[in-house]
């Protein structure tokens, strides 16, 4: 592995799910792997649990870590080549990337969509522009279209409560008062493809995901007969896609209840956090014993020291 950019960096997501599962039982059985060696964070949007989780996961391997915040502690970066930089922006990435290379050993990036500007947003200008004048490992800490180290914690989470080829998995659209990106979403469906889900995806009409992700998988307008037999119900809102960045639908009627959850076969419940309570899910739906979302954000640690492990073993 030379980046993590997405969950197709991973050559085998079973293999991969074991490995997490070990080093979770083990966490500092690899300290040695990072001596000497520092993890360069660097964010263009706030982060919780994941400056949190990759900075102990680092710390699990040995490796040091910086922390920049680009909102408010760094030079505006101008991305586009030719450009007079006469504006705001005082630094171009090809020297902001070259000189961050110099400091750390790997850099890690949270950079989100601006939900503006589609093909912008699906470019990855931060993302792939690091990766192009950077000479070391990129590491997605989430990006315009997708959050490979959240569907890697998924993934670990979703075996670990007794996941089969046979177990049903639905995605369900939530309402939300703001316009959120796609990237948990996409990853998610990346994610669940590969392990061979009855995996299905619920919205309203015209918050379709883009066709490319979600390829075949079915999608139901019904979120009621959706959830009929789940056995892991992951919500999340995105806006929509096909107008993208807008609100199409304001209204409460796709939160998720416990009554929708009795429709289910004893559903886990999940989302990526933060959650806004009694808007996306009810209290009783996140304070039930079912729900896994505290789980999953334990697990977020292991799926990036997992990621660390193969940057630092690669060299």
């Amino acid at each position: 592995m030379k980046h993590y950019l997405n969950l197709d960096a991973i050559p085998n997501l079973e293999t991969a799910i074991e490995e997490i599962i070990d080093l979770k039982n083990d966490p500092y059985s690899l300290e040695h792997l990072g001596q000497n060696k520092i993890l360069g964070m660097l964010f263009f949007n706030p982060s919780l649990r994941t400056r949190l989780s990759t900075q102990k996961a680092a710390h699990h391997m040995g490796l040091k870590t910086m922390v920049m915040n680009f909102s408010n502690e760094a030079w505006a970066l101008e991305f586009e080549n030719g450009t007079k930089m006469s504006g705001l922006r005082s630094e171009h990435i090809k020297e902001a990337a070259a000189v961050v290379s110099q400091y750390c050993d790997i850099i890690a990036i949270r950079a989100f969509a601006s939900l503006s500007k589609k093909e912008k947003d699906e470019e990855e200008q931060v993302l792939n522009n690091f990766v192009r004048y950077a000479s070391i490992p990129i590491i997605n800490m989430e990006s315009a279209t997708a959050h490979p180290l959240q569907a890697l914690a998924d993934a670990v989470t979703i075996k670990e409560h007794g996941f089969t080829k046979k177990s049903k998995i639905v995605l369900t659209w939530a309402p939300h008062p703001k316009a959120l990106p796609h990237a948990v979403g996409n990853s998610f469906v990346k994610m669940v493809q590969k392990i061979d889900a009855d995996f299905v995806i619920t919205q309203p009409k015209g918050y379709e995901l883009n066709s490319e992700i979600t390829k075949d998988t079915p999608v139901i307008y019904n979120q009621e007969e959706a959830l009929i037999g789940a056995d892991f119900v992951y919500t999340k809102n995105w806006c929509s896609y096909n107008d993208y960045g807008k609100i199409l639908k304001t209204d409460q009627e796709w939160m998720m209840t416990s009554e929708k959850m009795k429709l289910t076969n004893d559903a886990k419940f999940m989302h990526c956090l933060p959650i806004r309570r009694n808007i996306v899910a009810a209290d009783d739906v996140l304070d039930h014993s079912n729900s896994l979302v505290i789980e999953q954000a334990n697990n977020r640690t292991y799926a990036a020291q997992w990621v660390l492990k193969q940057l630092l073993e690669n060299g």
